[in-house]
């Protein structure tokens, strides 16, 4: 891993079931580094795995940590980040980058002036399927995209049995919860798959008796950039928190074909023109924790050799933009523009 000398002191923000997780990687990977953990609740006794624990964001910055990953509820995600960038610190926010637009580019900015690795943690681009159906995509395997199909969907309660799901994060508005924040994945890979979005029209509810204040579906119709010949592809997202049978499917129907990406099971699947079936055109089943660690890899190695990381800062903040596109579009019924918002917040910034 290089001089592991830059690793040798690590803060882990938020100790949810992801701020959990990625303390057992850190320690997996850097088994000698000082790992201390963040967070407002008491830390009694010290978590396995860490070194020790901090309960304010002074005794952390005083701690000096070489790198830091931001775990906490999204919408504590921006003030943590911003102190901690002001401070030199390598960051590795978990996604959403933010529960808003505001003072992203600011934080973009601020690592960009500390020379450090700010990435944003939507691990499904290193999951092996995701990026083979990329890559068939864009070998024309099936020709030009004409139309594209995607959607996730888990029963909320079911997401951590053991759990109380009113008092998740997911749940709460205030804490950066709702389909369309804490499903944000796929918004993410369909912009590194099929390009950037330009416009986005919306529809989010809560459709369900569950007792929470934000929405449990979202519905976008998404455009994305018009091609050279004029022809514009048009995408859909499903996003919700109420279906029973959970599904992570992603399907590029083409001029030769269709091709079919399950997250669930890592199968990409491809339909031939003229043909009766689906045929198998990549499998790997991947277990929980192989992304998180591949994505470890990669911000390591990105400190390591001074590069920008495959899901940057400014890779996060498109995403925001398409969040904030369908907010406004289901408050105002509207087509927005991505254009729009992005000299919207250069200016207000």
């Amino acid at each position: 891993m290089g001089n592991t000398f830059i690793y040798s002191r690590i803060l882990i923000v938020g100790l949810g079931s992801i701020g959990k997780r990625h303390l057992r990687l850190a320690r997996v990977l850097l088994p000698n580094a000082d790992i201390r953990v963040m967070r407002h609740q008491e830390c009694t006794p010290i978590p396995e795995g860490a070194d020790g624990c901090f309960s304010s964001m002074e005794q952390a910055i005083n701690f000096a940590p070489h790198l830091a990953v931001i775990a906490n509820p999204a919408s504590y995600h921006l003030h943590t980040a911003q102190l901690l960038a002001e401070a030199g610190v390598h960051l590795f926010v978990e996604k959403p980058l933010s529960a808003s637009l505001y003072g992203v580019e600011n934080l973009i900015e601020t690592c960009s002036k500390k020379g450090t690795v700010l990435m944003t943690g939507y691990n499904l681009r290193f999951l092996p399927s995701l990026q083979r159906f990329r890559n068939l995509v864009h070998d024309h395997s099936i020709g030009r995209v004409l139309s594209v199909r995607c959607e996730i969907g888990q029963f909320l309660p079911s997401w951590r049995p053991d759990t109380d799901y009113r008092k998740s994060v997911s749940a709460n508005k205030a804490l950066g919860g709702g389909a369309l924040l804490e499903l944000s994945h796929e918004l993410d890979y369909l912009r590194w798959i099929f390009g950037d979005v330009d416009w986005v029209k919306a529809t989010l509810r809560r459709q369900s008796n569950m007792e929470i204040d934000v929405e449990d579906t979202a519905h976008l119709i998404l455009g994305f950039d018009t091609e050279e010949d004029g022809s514009q592809l048009i995408g859909t997202v499903n996003l919700d928190f109420i279906r029973h049978d959970t599904i992570r499917q992603c399907t590029a129907i083409g001029e030769n074909g269709t091709l079919r990406w399950n997250g669930l099971t890592g199968l990409v699947e491809k339909f031939e023109v003229g043909g009766m079936e689906w045929h198998v055109a990549f499998h790997n089943q991947h277990k929980r924790d192989d992304s998180y660690l591949a994505e470890w890899k990669h911000f390591l190695s990105c400190i390591n050799e001074q590069k920008t990381p495959l899901i940057s800062g400014e890779e996060g903040l498109k995403v925001l933009h398409i969040i904030e596109a369908a907010r406004q579009s289901s408050k105002s019924g509207n087509q927005i523009k991505i254009k729009k918002l992005e000299v919207e917040g250069k200016n207000s910034s």
